[in-house]
């Protein structure tokens, strides 16, 4: 297990400087592989694996690959859409928009369906990324500096739902591309909706987390957070996860939530000390939650929240966790990937991105401790960013496809790494 503890600037900075992830459904709602692999889960990397290719963009990467047929797709803040060659890593085609690319693409048999980061949402074609339709909002935006992520659309039966920066939360007609309803919140919605028993959950920027009814986009019921006093509005930006008769979500009033599906009361909360954690997965009945600020990795009971382990991830985690036969992977923002065992939390290896170990040292002592005079090297939420970014920061979710796993980071890279026996 690992035992070094380095708390300490974000949880500096978020609070001193006004504090501030289908391929099929539920793929994207429990945060499972988005690849059409479907042994992937079965194929545990118990050792560290070995890059097999890489691809570099030239902006940071806030959105996780998604693998089809052979084909991985992914944006970034370069405002492209890339369509790589799995086996190779080489560039197919590439789509480009007029914002950045902060959240992940659809895809069914024959088309994608991207949220272009502008304020419009694109059906592609799956084989060449010419577009089909597209559907305007009112508009993007970015709430803050820590606002990473926007709302990825998910599909069911032909409807395509998504949240906007605009406030509303949409579902548009898929063949067409034409608006079936539309439902007003108090401000940006940047989750990825989860669907379950007739009804979409998501989040909003408003403090609340809302019920609607999927076919008519009827308000079934909403919830609204507690609050901080560094966030007092609660701001939901973490991605609801479904799971028997609860809707799991976080919040920056660093609260993680469990709500009754049917009647929105909440069954149990997690209190976190340090920070948010917006993203949860379940596997083997067991709920993984990973926290920004508190800098750990849980497995808990989904029914009481109680706790069956924790593990020191170092770091921040801001994606989330993805799983195979017996072991968890998930990204922090300093540009490590690790493996962890789902059962006990243990810590099994750890990939350090190429950026991490250039920079560390400006940052970081030996140990990996912070130096002593950070303070006057990182002064602002902003400049904690950049830092993450030089680092090579992973902000993403990992995707397992046959023997390789991949993964983004803020350095601009899209990582292929492949398993070694």
């Amino acid at each position: 297990m690992k035992t070094k503890s380095i708390y300490y600037p974000t949880h500096y900075f978020h609070r001193t400087f006004s504090c501030f992830l289908f391929f099929l459904i539920f793929q994207i709602s429990t945060g499972q592989n988005s690849s059409d692999n479907k042994s992937s889960v079965n194929t545990d990397f118990d050792e560290l694996p070995k890059i097999k290719w890489k691809l570099k963009t030239s902006k940071p990467i806030f959105s996780s690959p998604v693998i089809s047929e052979n084909t991985v797709y992914l944006g970034g803040t370069d405002s492209v859409l890339y369509a790589i060659d799995f086996e190779s890593g080489k560039e197919k085609w590439r789509f480009r928009t007029n914002g950045e690319i902060r959240s992940n693409v659809c895809i069914d048999e024959d088309f994608i369906y991207l949220n272009g980061g502008d304020g419009t949402i694109y059906k592609l074609e799956k084989q060449s990324g010419k577009v089909v339709w597209d559907f305007e909002t009112k508009g993007e935006k970015k709430v803050d500096f820590a606002d990473y992520f926007q709302s990825t659309p998910v599909l069911l039966n032909d409807m395509l739902f998504f949240g906007s920066g605009d406030g509303y939360f949409y579902a548009v007609d898929a063949k067409k591309g034409k608006e079936i309803w539309k439902f007003k919140t108090g401000n940006a919605v940047h989750t990825t909706p989860a669907i379950a028993n007739g009804k979409v959950f998501f989040g909003s920027f408003d403090g609340f987390v809302y019920a609607l009814d999927l076919q008519k986009g009827k308000l079934v019921w909403k919830f609204k957070t507690v609050g901080h006093k560094y966030f007092p509005t609660g701001d939901v930006n973490g991605s609801p996860t479904v799971f028997k008769n609860k809707v799991f979500i976080g919040a920056r009033d660093y609260n993680f939530y469990a709500l009754d599906q049917e009647k929105g009361f909440c069954h149990w909360n997690k209190a976190f000390f340090r920070g948010w954690a917006l993203n949860s997965s379940i596997s083997d009945s067991v709920l993984y939650i990973g926290s920004a600020d508190e800098r750990v990795l849980i497995g808990a009971d989904p029914e009481t929240g109680a706790e069956f382990w924790k593990t020191n991830m170092e770091f921040l985690v801001f994606g989330n966790n993805t799983y195979s036969k017996t072991l968890l992977y998930v990204g922090t923002t300093n540009g490590k990937l690790q493996a962890f065992s789902k059962l006990t939390g243990k810590y099994i290896w750890s990939f350090e991105t190429e950026t991490y170990l250039q920079n560390r040292l400006k940052y970081f002592k030996p140990d990996g401790t912070y130096r002593d005079d950070i303070y006057s090297i990182i002064k602002s939420n902003e400049q904690f960013l950049e830092v993450e970014c030089e680092l090579g920061g992973i902000f993403t979710t990992p995707v397992i496809h046959g023997k390789c796993i991949l993964f983004t980071s803020t350095n601009g890279r899209l990582y292929c790494l492949e398993k070694q026996n």
